[in-house]
């Protein structure tokens, strides 16, 4: 089958950094399903992973986490799923990626594909609805009001992948105030397309930026970019007991300006169900046929941003090289694999 891969961790620019490629066809057994891919996303995790971990025995390491496909076979466990299931997942960590023609997956973190979506307008959703539903509704708790405290969510780096679901679910599926925040004019009018009640300027200084919304100190914070950046701000601005959660990796992460507010902090990574193998690893997979169940319904969209051709190296360099620019608006996802040679 073919593939996109490589060996040795490093930069984007660097010769070797992904490479068509030929493997064979993986089988499945247990829960998994084998699922014959038909788009995929990028993400910042796959950067990161490109940058730091190489392949392992002289083998070849595939990249590739968000994907939408069509069930090709399930093992001899499987009971939620059968051959010919549309589905969209997020994928495991610890296991070869999407960026391949046939991939496992275990059927427990697998959702419906939407019916009213594309291929690629559904591979764009997986793991930033994972992420932030996750973050709002279990970490963040959002559902649960911080007492005496206006009903207000900040979301930092609105037109990101992440950000931009979670103001979509925050506005779907909650009462409170969304603020999202943008820089450019294009990222403002993504933001606001999102459903933000407002949006701020993150260059500036965030806590005089809230204020002046003159909405009250929100009691929810949400940090999907440059944590490091803006925490002596988030301090500032967010209310007495208010909670706090991020999704980049800081360098240093010192919370200790939250502790006269009492502010909760929570570090979300989608993948920590899969890789430990919860007591609650079905909560993903029934996660995602809720968003499936919302997109059908209308009351979310695609966070599709840009689709950059068929999976293969050349159009994946290019993602890993935008999203690691930081420019990217929405998601970007790469379709099918094109005529075999």
């Amino acid at each position: 089958m073919r593939a996109v891969g490589y060996k040795v961790a490093g930069p984007i620019e660097h010769p070797g950094s992904l490479h068509d490629i030929e493997l064979p066809k993986p089988a499945a057994t247990g829960r998994d399903l084998l699922v014959e891919i038909r788009a995929v996303s990028v993400n910042p995790v796959d950067t990161k992973v490109r940058r730091r971990a190489g392949a392992e025995d002289g083998g070849w390491k595939v990249l590739g986490y968000d994907a939408a496909g069509v069930v090709a076979a399930v093992g001899p466990d499987v009971s939620l799923f059968k051959p010919g299931d549309a589905v969209f997942y997020a994928g495991a960590i610890g296991r070869p990626g999407t960026n391949a023609e046939f991939h496992l997956v275990d059927e427990r973190i697998v959702g419906r594909k939407p019916e009213t979506l594309s291929w690629a307008e559904a591979a764009a959703l997986p793991l930033t609805a994972i992420t932030a539903w996750e973050a709002l509704f279990d970490r963040l708790d959002v559902q649960r009001p911080v007492p005496g405290v206006a009903p207000v969510v900040l979301i930092i780096g609105g037109a990101g992948g992440v950000a931009s679901i979670a103001i979509q679910l925050a506005r779907e599926l909650t009462d409170l105030t969304v603020i999202g925040t943008a820089a450019r004019p294009e990222t403002e009018r993504w933001v606001r397309s999102l459903g933000a009640h407002h949006v701020v300027d993150h260059r500036k200084p965030l806590a005089a930026e809230v204020a002046a919304l003159g909405i009250g100190a929100p009691g929810f914070v949400f940090s999907t970019t440059q944590t490091d950046a803006h925490l002596q701000e988030i301090a500032a601005l967010i209310a007495p007991q208010g909670r706090f959660a991020l999704i980049d990796d800081p360098a240093a992460l010192d919370v200790s300006p939250f502790k006269r507010k009492s502010v909760s902090t929570h570090w979300e990574f989608m993948f920590t169900r899969s890789m430990f193998e919860t007591a609650d690893i079905a909560e993903q997979g029934v996660l995602l046929n809720e968003v499936s169940r919302l997109v059908d319904e209308g009351g979310l969209r695609t966070t599709l941003g840009e689709t950059y051709g068929v999976i293969n190296a050349e159009n994946l360099k290019r993602a890993h090289q935008v999203i690691e620019s930081g420019g990217a608006v929405g998601k970007i996802v790469l379709e099918g694999f094109g005529s075999a040679v």
